[in-house]
């Protein structure tokens, strides 16, 4: 299939030794031919850079034994990677996707897997839909473990939608077209959280995206995961992109984020709860 368009796929890291083994091999192992992968690690010192190293490329041979994977499993190798002091997730995916060739992009973050098929699903369904910009699919919430715990409720959503604060995508089930990456990226460095509603929301007012109701996901809750310490970042920088583009302090988005710190406490012990904690 060498007529199948390249997939770049980049993980941002930091400290994620214990989870970035599984990430990598749910890319690795895809069944789609063609796939640049790359490993943007902030300078972790947990052993993650151990990890990485073992499934490098030296002398034209993988570096593998029987404790990570069966070689003959293994279709794809990393393509590039670093390890080095950086700014942050955004500054490691703006890093990643400067190096990328592909004409189809996305990125993995270093707790998150890719289900069995789901890039070859996704490209698929953007050869079949040359007017779709984005595509992204179902998603499970895994644990610590990788036990599946819940389903994000993914849903259909377009540009007016987003605007209004109903997003339901899935961040870890989301490929874009390189043409639209050269248009609206990168992503923006400021925000800590919401640089991928961001981005969508720049990708839906020049294209349509789509969701396919297919899991292609696994998103990691963990103690220690941005979504557990850290989620009340994410509607302030939401409502940051609202105002930026326009937005009226009398509209949907704005009366969602303050109806979404009063349920907060609600909301993220639901969360905590799924993890037993």
């Amino acid at each position: 299939m060498s007529d199948a368009p390249l997939v770049s796929i980049v993980t941002p890291s930091f400290n994620h030794a214990r989870f970035i083994e599984a990430t990598m091999q749910s890319v690795l192992t895809q069944d789609y031919p063609r796939i640049e992968y790359m490993i943007v690690d902030g300078g972790s010192n947990d052993g993650t850079v151990d990890v990485i190293k073992k499934y490098e490329i030296e002398s034209s041979s993988l570096l593998l034994d029987s404790r990570q994977l069966d070689v003959g499993s293994q279709k794809h190798s990393i393509a590039w990677w670093v390890s080095e002091k950086d700014k942050g997730q955004t500054d490691a995916i703006n890093k990643g996707f400067a190096k990328a060739t592909g004409e189809i992009l996305a990125w993995l973050n270093s707790d998150d897997t890719y289900e069995p098929g789901a890039v070859s699903a996704a490209v698929k369904y953007l050869q079949e839909n040359p007017d779709v910009g984005m595509v992204y699919g179902d998603c499970n919430f895994i644990n610590e473990h990788g036990d599946v715990i819940g389903k994000f409720n993914a849903a259909q959503t377009d540009y007016r939608l987003l605007r209004q604060g109903y997003v339901h995508i899935p961040q870890q089930t989301m490929f874009f077209r390189r043409e639209l990456w050269e248009q609206v990226g990168p992503l923006d460095p400021s925000f800590y959280f919401a640089m991928d509603y961001d981005l969508w929301t720049r990708i839906a007012s020049r294209s349509d995206i789509k969701f396919v109701p297919q899991t292609w996901a696994n998103f990691r809750l963990h103690t220690s995961g941005k979504t557990i310490i850290a989620d009340d970042r994410c509607w302030p920088e939401m409502i940051r992109v609202h105002y930026r583009d326009g937005g009226s302090l009398f509209s949907v988005i704005v009366a969602k984020y303050y109806v979404r710190k009063l349920i907060a406490p609600v909301w993220n012990w639901r969360r905590r709860k799924m993890l037993n904690i």
